[in-house]
């Protein structure tokens, strides 16, 4: 049994149980929610080289061999995902020793966050569709408590719509994988891709319409993502980071993994659908982003319009289009970040989101203003930052198939998200503050008042943004093995099915 596979969900559980029974004792119950995550990150960089190296890696738990047990799978795709929520859960830890306030950590937040840790990773590694209900069930039941700590009465509206809308989602899900089993008797992953060969197409094409929707509400796609706008503004900036990193991509993992292993025989009808979806998707998170005046919600607009490009990507439906899908995950998942945990850090110096209430921070604390820019103008596209290959090779894959709409909707949405970051540049760093005059001696190259714990992980994203921007080839060539791995198959159909232990 290969451990690496089945660490990534133990360390974020036992670091839950250990945070929960330290709760009576606050430097203990931070020190251990440190460790686990920098434990986590640890194990997630091990797993991501152990699948780079030796290929794909399965548990069958229990020793119940495939299709019959519950399967753990780690190929490329998975073992990436799972560092990327290491890295954001590090993050979010750090950042939140400085903002989680007495009460939310009195009510579990720091447990919660390993909790939903636990669950990302249960979703991203299962090989199992059952199991990656229960998957997202579990993140989501911890995801409604977050929301709500504080009890203001924006954050109980934000809940109730995210509640009422992703509920929805869940029944939609569960009924679809009760037909699943009911027409293949399996809801092993491997198996599927061997077993809905055998039916009809036309029975498989709409279930694959059934997991389109729900995945799509999970994801915040067109016409499904209003949920996402409505309630995310309301959590608090360290939240909203895990959020916006984390919560919404694993409704996309779900989409690329279920759309490239199984629901692949009727690729003209489902995967054009899927590439309609995402330029809709594209266009409405940018407008709806373009007309905010409040940091959060404009920030959260950008969320759905990003996950456009991850649909277009599995709509082209080829290795060079999945595989800058993969890097355009990377860096948004990274970028959004970044900038919701800048977000934070402004109103911890202003108190407030709104634009038109802000002003002056280029002068006061241009290094702030700097964390804000690589995170602003990576998720823009301007070169030579992530953000720019990301989108170039997803312009080239969609000029290589010939979807010449969906490239100039893609470049179109890319001058709008331009212009919205210069907005944010506009009123929150480089006019003068409402009625204040900037003194002298105020300036300073960092806001001190918001400490280490803020300031350090807004830094490490904003370098790793500059690092697989400047030195982007390692991403790519690793995001187009993904690619590959993803669009053939049969190892990993054969490696779970095979009895591998």
């Amino acid at each position: 049994m290969n451990i690496f596979v089945l660490l990534p969900i133990l360390i974020p559980l036992i670091t839950t149980i250990g945070v929960l029974l330290a709760r009576q004792r606050p430097r203990l119950r931070r020190n251990l929610s440190l460790g686990g995550a920098g434990l986590l990150l640890i194990i997630a960089v091990e797993l991501l080289v152990l699948v780079w190296r030796d290929g794909i890696q399965v548990i069958q738990v229990g020793e119940w061999a495939a299709p019959f047990g519950i399967t753990l799978v780690a190929d490329l795709f998975s073992a990436m995902m799972v560092l990327l929520a290491a890295v954001m859960g590090l993050g979010v830890i750090i950042y939140s020793r400085a903002t989680a306030e007495q009460r939310a950590e009195h009510f579990g937040y720091s447990a919660l966050l390993h909790f939903i840790l636990m669950g990302v990773n249960g979703a991203f590694l299962t090989g199992d569709m059952f199991n990656l209900y229960v998957w997202f069930e579990l993140l989501l039941i911890a995801s409604f408590v977050l929301l709500v700590l504080g009890g203001r009465r924006d954050q109980l509206e934000g809940t109730f719509k995210y509640v009422a809308i992703n509920l929805f989602g869940s029944i939609l899900f569960l009924v679809a994988v009760g037909i699943l089993y009911g027409v293949a008797g399996t809801l092993n992953m491997a198996d599927l891709a061997d077993q809905l060969n055998s039916l009809p197409s036309g029975l498989v094409t709409t279930l694959a319409m059934l997991f389109l929707v729900a995945f799509g509400i999970k994801a915040g796609a067109f016409p499904l993502f209003f949920w996402l706008p409505a309630s995310y503004h309301t959590a608090p900036a360290a939240l909203l980071a895990l959020f916006a990193g984390l919560m919404t991509k694993v409704g996309v993992y779900a989409l690329v993994r279920v759309f490239t292993l199984f629901f692949t025989q009727d690729t003209g009808y489902t995967h054009t659908l899927i590439l309609i979806i995402a330029g809709f998707t594209m266009v409405t998170g940018v407008l709806g982003a373009v007309a905010q005046t409040e940091f959060r919600k404009l920030l959260s607009f950008h969320i759905i319009s990003q996950i456009g490009y991850l649909l277009m990507g599995l709509g082209l439906f080829t290795t060079a289009a999945l595989g800058g899908a993969v890097y355009f995950m990377v860096h948004v998942i990274l970028a959004k970040s970044a900038l919701f945990l800048v977000g934070g850090i402004i109103y911890k110096l202003r108190g407030t989101y709104n634009l038109k209430q802000l002003g002056g921070l280029s002068i006061l604390y241009p290094g702030l203003a700097l964390l804000f820019l690589i995170p602003a103008l990576s998720l823009a596209g301007i070169p030579p930052l992530s953000g720019f290959w990301a989108k170039f090779a997803l312009v080239q894959a969609g000029l290589a198939a010939e979807q010449y709409v969906i490239v100039a909707v893609s470049l179109g949405v890319s001058l709008l998200t331009l212009f919205s970051m210069t907005k944010i540049w506009a009123e929150v760093f480089w006019k003068d503050q409402p009625g204040k005059e900037t003194p002298a001696q105020a300036i300073s190259f960092i806001p001190h008042q918001a400490g280490v714990s803020m300031l350090l992980p807004v830094g490490v994203l904003a370098a790793i943004l500059v690092v697989i921007g400047l030195l982007a080839e390692p991403l790519v060539n690793l995001s187009l093995l993904v690619a590959g791995q993803l669009l053939n198959p049969a190892d990993y159909i054969e490696t779970v099915l095979g009895g591998v232990l």
